[in-house]
């Protein structure tokens, strides 16, 4: 049985693109938060929605890239 092997590059990629996720997504609840006029605690009460919502952004960006990575392996051919 062969051994998966994560480069450090890509573990360190992997990760910026989540922080991406998880800031785009507390933006988005600080956005809605000012919008709706409600209290601020909301920041942490609702910091579940926050990483449902970033969890969701992430395998977005990960399905687009999969397509752009198959898209590639067929130009390739």
């Amino acid at each position: 049985m062969k051994d998966i092997v994560i480069s450090a590059k890509r573990i360190k990629k992997e990760g910026y693109i989540f922080l991406v996720c998880f800031a785009m997504a507390f933006m988005t609840n600080i956005v809605s938060i000012i919008l709706f006029k409600t209290p601020w605690y909301e920041i942490f009460t609702q910091i579940g929605y926050v990483i449902v919502i970033m969890v969701t952004l992430y395998l977005v960006i990960a399905f687009i890239r999969f397509i752009i990575y198959l898209i590639n392996k067929l130009i390739e051919k």
